[in-house]
């Protein structure tokens, strides 16, 4: 060895002397001459292959005045001097030996607050040579640690992003290198770093995560918090690869940080949200990680889970299908840290950015997951947080929380969390947002067994029927979940529900007389049907099965009735539905109708009810009369419901009353659940009444009172004495000069079926002036200008032509040539001439 060492330093003074002009040259002034002399330096040492020997001995010669080099004003000769000094470390068996100059000189070009080197490339070669020194030199760097301190803290904000790069790879070998002298400077670098870790290169955000890693590693770990918040930030980067750097560090801390049991509540919820990223890679590293921490834990405290690990390795019944079920290291970490992690979730999932929310949400069904039935010590502010997450409008947040209820549902007994779930639901705790109760619960009823459900269906279908739930809001999304809330518990517990189908057809019901969407009253009907077949039933069997308790649920409250009541809807949902069943509990229905039909009643109720009940009289053998009992009820529901709301009062809205209570007239006529001898007794009582809607400003009033006459004479117009019938007719012809053409023939049809009820009762010569009367005013109108109208008249003059044809040949022949064209009156001439004899003398 000796022999060999003295060799080397017989080669190295060889070149040495051969180097001695070169070494003069770079102290000229001439920047060639400089250049020249370090190229041929770097020539005649590292670029010839010397041995490592003869390189160690030339370098302690040559150090100082390369170090100098690093000052020259042309960065060539910089450059040349960097690249050579670099290359010296990585040849030389002993590098250590140049660290009382290197260092030092390092320091003061690159570690000072302003940076000596102007050239990014330069600066980026020099923390290259400072990364290789500490590979090569290692431990020996230790007494030099505020100077790499000092210029890693400047070049890990430098403006170069490569330099950055470089920077943070030195600062994770240097803190591996030294790790018994790194923790006492390691919080100088937290600041450059968390400067640097939003930097826009994202390949400088991984370096720079992974530096951090190693810093707090090695550190005195007083400054996780401040590096926490700044990683939890990186979960939600665009670039995969950052996010995949931040589950590998958090993981590594985790596993290897000295005091991570101090640190567990603030890490276990970064390295559990890496395990729903987006990224499969990034899952699949994050759950391996998380199970080697779950492990380890285990094996570090097996003591104290002894019996665990023994006895609750079986998984609790009805666990989620499809999901792995974590170790019991990892379940009993998020148990013990569970307390401590809630008020941060439940800050987050309110979080002004989406991202957050979203990931809070992600996170909340993760740690759910692994509490299991542990979660019922968390369940109050558990709830509160899900209620103020499903008021969110980003689905995904809704959606993520939903799933974590239902988890809950899962673990969570019944009797534990009905108590708390059905109180809320009853007294939502905002009014702008009263949903988020129901649709907790709706999830969590989903998670729920049959087996554990079953025993509680009284006490739930008892809740969603109160009024106060399902009656107080009429919000599109309440609606939606208090059915959801029917439809879990018919899918969850099928014909058990048959215990409480009133309940839940009550419900039902009300969404669907709530409702203004279409699709969810569709949606209502659809269960309305479930809630049949689940107990073997059609809809039609369901109502009559229910009707009566139906109606008196409804009568209740009969009396408070409004525009606005729910119950008013209720009742149309109901008789509209229910077909042929409701004809079956007339009796019962009767009582109701005349409560809220009264005139003292709401308007707009009893618009709405009358426009309700003749689109069932129009049906009347399917709907109403399908048994015959509304023919029996018929003239007390005329006489105690239909004429009180036909009598004028003043006003617009009394009118609409009136054309609505008209409608439901027409409808009872034409629906046939009116006898001609209900209708003959009613005669007198309804006349009066029909003839004074004949003079309303209504058009529609005034052409359903026509059709409403010519219905009654179809019906009696045969068996009514003469009187009544001369007192129709002139009501008929005032409707002649209206400005409806609709009504004029309308009026025109009526006329012609009172012609027609005159029979051989009827005197035409004691009746004579009223025959006149009315052969002049039709006669007027066959001159009318409507031609359409004109021909009407003809034909019914013809079909009068009969009743007494002198007086209405006289009557045509006096106003014949009054007429604009006397075509008509010549047809009618000819008509009456026609007739075989006639029933009057001249």
């Amino acid at each position: 060895m000796a022999a060999e060492k003295t060799g080397d330093k017989h080669a190295a003074s060889d070149v040495l002397r051969g180097l001695h002009r070169h070494l003069n040259c770079l102290n000229e002034d001439n920047k060639m001459t400089r250049r020249r002399a370090l190229e041929l330096i770097k020539k005649e040492t590292v670029d010839k292959g010397l041995c490592s020997g003869v390189l160690q001995e030339i370098l302690s010669s040559l150090l100082k005045p390369l170090l100098k080099s690093l000052s020259d004003p042309v960065e060539r000769c910089r450059e040349t001097a960097l690249v050579t000094i670099t290359d010296f470390i990585r040849c030389v068996p002993r590098p250590e030996e140049s660290l009382s100059y290197l260092m030092p000189c390092l320091a003061q070009r690159f570690g000072e607050k302003e940076t000596l080197e102007p050239s990014e490339e330069l600066r980026l070669l020099a923390v290259e040579l400072l990364t290789l020194t500490v590979e090569v030199c290692g431990k020996h760097l230790a007494p030099y640690l505020n100077e790499m301190i000092n210029i890693l803290q400047r070049t890990i904000v430098d403006p170069f992003p490569d330099v950055k790069r470089e920077s943070c790879k030195c600062v994770v070998s240097f803190a591996k290198c030294v790790p018994e002298h790194f923790h006492m400077q390691a919080e100088s670098l937290v600041k450059p770093l968390m400067q640097t870790i939003t930097h826009q290169h994202s390949r400088v955000r991984v370096s720079v995560v992974e530096a951090t890693g190693a810093v707090i590693q090695h550190g005195s770990g007083k400054n996780v918090d401040d590096v926490l918040s700044h990683l939890a930030q990186r979960l939600f980067d665009d670039s995969p690869q950052v996010r995949k750097a931040v589950a590998a560090v958090v993981g590594g801390w985790l596993l290897n940080m000295r005091d991570r049991y101090s640190y567990f509540h603030k890490l276990i919820p970064l390295l559990l949200s890496s395990t729903t990223d987006e990224i499969p890679e990034i899952r699949l590293l994050a759950a391996d990680l998380w199970k080697q921490v779950g492990a380890q834990w285990e094996q570090e405290n097996e003591d104290d889970i002894k019996d665990k690990m023994d006895f609750l390795l079986t998984p609790p019944l009805h666990y989620p299908p499809g999901v792995e079920r974590p170790g019991l290291g990892c379940r009993e970490l998020v148990v013990r840290n569970l307390g401590r992690l809630v008020p941060a979730i439940s800050h987050d999932v309110t979080d002004w950015l989406v991202p957050t929310r979203v990931r809070t949400s992600q996170l909340l069904s993760v740690l759910l997951l692994h509490a299991e039935d542990h979660t019922t010590q968390h369940l109050q502010p558990l709830l509160a947080t899900l209620y103020r997450a499903c008021a969110d409008s980003e689905r995904d947040v809704v959606n993520n929380c939903l799933a974590a209820a239902n988890l809950m549902g899962t673990f969570v007994p019944p009797p534990v969390f009905l108590k708390l779930l059905l109180d809320h639901v009853t007294s939502p705790y905002s009014s702008s947002h009263p949903w988020p109760p129901l649709m907790v619960l709706a999830a969590v009823l989903g998670g729920c067994s049959t087996e554990l459900l079953k025993p509680h269906l009284q006490q739930i279908a008892n809740t969603l029927v109160q009024p106060a739930v399902c009656q107080e809001y009429q919000q599109v999304m309440y609606l939606e979940q208090l059915l959801a809330c029917v439809t879990v518990l018919l899918n969850q517990c099928e014909s058990e529900c048959g215990s409480v189908s009133l309940q839940l057809l009550q419900v039902l019901v009300t969404v669907q007389s709530l409702s203004t969407e279409p699709q969810l009253s569709a949606k209502a009907m659809e269960s309305t049907h479930s809630l049949s077949k689940v107990q073997g039933l059609d809809s039609t069997e369901l109502y009559r099965r229910h009707m009566r308790q139906l109606l008196d649920w409804l009568s209740a409250s009969v009396n408070t009735w409004t525009s606005y009541s729910p119950q008013r809807l209720q009742l149309q949902i109901i008789v509209m539905q229910s077909g042929p069943v409701i004809g079956e509990f007339v009796s019962q229905l009767m009582p109701l109708l005349h409560s809220c039909l009264q005139p003292d009643k709401d308007t707009e109720m009893r618009m709405m009810i009358f426009t309700m009940l003749a689109k069932l009289l129009l049906d009347a053998n399917n709907t109403l009369d399908s048994k015959g009992h509304f023919r029996e009820e018929s003239e007390k529901f005329v006489c105690d419901i239909l004429l009180p709301n036909l009598v004028w009062r003043a006003g617009r809205t009394a009118g609409a009353v009136r054309t609505s209570a008209l409608s439901c007239l027409l409808a009872l006529l034409h629906g046939g659940s009116i006898t001609a001898g209900q209708l003959l007794c009613l005669e007198e009582q309804l006349s009066p009444r029909v003839f004074s809607a004949l003079e309303e400003d209504s058009q529609t009033s005034r052409l359903f009172a026509c059709r409403s006459l010519s219905a009654m004479l179809g019906l009696i117009g045969t068996s009514l004495h003469h009187e009544a019938l001369n007192k129709i007719y002139p009501e008929l012809l005032k409707r002649l000069d209206d400005s409806s053409e609709e009504v004029r023939g309308i009026a025109l049809q009526a006329v012609g079926l009172w012609l027609s009820s005159l029979t051989t009762d009827y005197n035409p010569e004691l009746c004579a002036p009223h025959l006149q009367l009315l052969f002049q005013q039709l006669l007027l109108h066959l001159d009318d200008p409507n031609s359409s109208v004109q021909d009407q008249v003809l034909e019914i003059l013809k079909k009068g032509s009969s009743v007494h044809p002198a007086l209405l040949r006289r009557e045509a022949e006096a106003v014949r040539d009054k007429h604009r064209s006397p075509v008509r009156c010549d047809l009618l001439l000819q008509h009456i001439s026609s007739l075989p004899t006639e029933t009057s003398p001249e």
